[in-house]
């Protein structure tokens, strides 16, 4: 893992990000060298020429960022075959040589455009399949795993230990379980496969012995004396990094669990931070970006208007109330989805997985998010932005507060259009699945940042294209 303004990103994405990059930046140059006669032409003009680096570098560029937008180093997200992602890197591949090829024409090297391509997609494409094959054989051969101790044989051990497991990217290789007099049963691990060290075996010997580069302390209750603190301080003083549960699923998981979770760690640790350098930065990213969403989708969202005006009847626009920043309600917009005598009694309800109240157009405009277009004037009006916890019903709020710990939480900023809980999760329909979602909005409450709001709304791309979570 690499730490970028405050939040985690996995080395394996950003080296396969790398190598696409270059591969496209290589193949645009050795297509460029065999073109006869023309601009980039090696026998009549010097070569390679600033014009043909810079051409290449902005296509290796454009091409990251369509790889980008159709998820392909979305790691720890929703899940994606390896099939899947051939075909996600083809189809970008494709997109980015038919808007190159009309950007090469428009520069006047219409004879060249499409003889550059063919030389060139050939090797990008054979690219976008042997950077993936290569990554995934690595992962899967744990090649540089991190050897992890897991401090611990209780529920929250276990649940660390499936974590690791299912870790498709194969960062963490579990050497094994520490007991102490905090678990009250370290009798069975559910067929978990790993070594439980003897209690008369330090932590400091067993990290040594093992060469373990990593511990997690994945015990709830940790006072008492039924954690060995001298001990795990004795493994920090040596320079292994020792976690407790919230830390590990912050970094490995990119959540901040709620069942563990003490006022404590709120108060005294990092993050959590509304300067007014952040606030002013977000609000004119909102401001700018909103703007530009609206110019695009403006064609778009008449069409919808349209659609929804003849589909059924009732307004075009449905009006809702929602919690925003600070607990303060606002008037929440969206395209109506569902028919005019939804909750005709009154009572808010759970929207569901091929719920009857949906329409026809609806169900459409839910799949592929156009619903949510007019919450972008939210946006200009400064009660909605971008990138945040998206906002809930008063009602729901009500009840989720006395449910899971520390919601008030999400409203410390203000409600997003889009949200890391939205890219990391599927769809929810529960009080169960409103807990998980929290957990991923406190993570990016505690680290949030520009960075962080361009990353949500990049994976909201391949989001919205694959109808990831979708219902």
């Amino acid at each position: 893992m690499l730490k970028i303004f405050k939040h985690h990103i996995p080395m394996w994405s950003l080296l396969e990000l790398v190598a696409d990059s270059l591969l496209c930046f290589v193949a645009v140059l050795m297509a460029a060298a065999r073109l006869p006669g023309g601009p980039f032409d090696p026998q009549r003009h010097a070569f390679p020429s600033p014009d043909v680096l810079l051409w290449a570098a902005g296509f290796a560029g454009f091409m990251a960022l369509l790889y980008s937008f159709v998820g392909l180093y979305r790691q720890g997200a929703i899940r994606v075959s390896l099939r899947a992602l051939f075909g996600r890197g083809l189809v970008a591949l494709s997109m980015g040589s038919c808007i190159a090829y009309v950007a090469l024409q428009a520069e006047g090297n219409r004879d060249y455009a499409l003889l550059l391509l063919v030389y060139s997609v050939p090797v990008m494409a054979v690219g976008v399949i042997a950077v993936r094959s290569v990554g995934y054989l690595a992962r899967r051969a744990a090649v540089g795993a991190r050897r992890v101790l897991i401090v611990g044989t209780g529920p929250e051990a276990q649940s660390v230990a499936s974590d690791l497991a299912r870790d498709s990217a194969a960062r963490h290789l579990l050497v094994g379980f520490y007991p102490t007099s905090a678990d009250a049963s370290a009798a069975s691990l559910n067929g978990i496969p790993a070594p439980i060290f003897p209690e008369g075996l330090s932590i400091d010997d067993v990290v040594q012995k093992h060469r373990v580069d990593e511990v997690i302390v994945a015990v709830r209750e940790q006072r008492g004396g039924g954690v060995p603190m001298d001990q795990l301080l004795a493994c920090r003083i040596r320079g292994i990094p020792v976690l407790d549960l919230a830390g590990f699923f912050e970094r490995a998981k990119g959540e901040v669990p709620t069942d563990s979770l003490k006022a404590s760690w709120l108060v005294y640790g990092h993050g959590f931070v509304q300067d007014g350098v952040r606030t002013a930065v977000k609000r004119a990213f909102d401001l700018v970006m909103s703007s530009v969403l609206l110019l695009i989708a403006s064609p778009l969202m008449l069409l919808a208007a349209l659609a929804i005006k003849l589909d059924s009847r009732g307004p075009i626009i449905y009006r809702q109330e929602r919690v925003g920043l600070g607990g303060r309600t606002f008037m929440c917009l969206k395209f109506r989805s569902m028919s005019v005598d939804a909750e005709k009694d009154g009572v808010a309800r759970w929207a569901t997985k091929n719920d009857s109240r949906v329409t026809r157009v609806g169900a459409f405009i839910r799949k592929c998010r156009i619903d949510e277009l007019p919450q972008l004037i939210s946006v200009l009006r400064g009660e909605m932005s971008l990138v945040g916890p998206r906002p809930e019903r008063p009602s729901f709020v009500q009840q989720l507060q006395s449910e899971i710990p520390f919601y008030d939480i999400r409203h410390s900023v203000k409600p997003g259009v889009t949200g890391w809980a939205q890219v990391r999760y599927s769809y929810g329909a529960s009080v169960e699945d409103a807990r998980r979602k929290h957990q991923f909005d406190l993570y990016y409450v505690k680290n949030h940042s520009l960075f962080l709001d361009l990353l949500v709304l990049v994976e909201t791309v391949s989001v919205v294209l694959f109808r990831e979570g979708a219902q």
